[in-house]
């Protein structure tokens, strides 16, 4: 049992290597923040900032 959990782990880990190979060799980790920006919906843009906030809140004060 351990043997074929230690294979998966192998196989996620091999995907993954070959995955992030395959999205280098394409050219998209050249990316533009500012233009990516262009294309977020107001109600994103605002969801995320909200989250943002209350991560900094919660880590100035502390997780409860």
């Amino acid at each position: 049992m351990i043997l074929y959990l230690l294979g998966f782990c192998a196989v996620l880990l091999g995907v993954g290597m070959f995955v992030d190979w395959w999205h280098k060799r394409q050219g998209i980790d050249d990316f533009d923040p500012e233009e990516n920006a262009k294309h977020v919906s107001e109600s994103e843009r605002a969801y995320m900032e909200s989250h943002m906030q209350n991560m900094k809140n919660d880590h100035h004060n502390g997780m409860l």
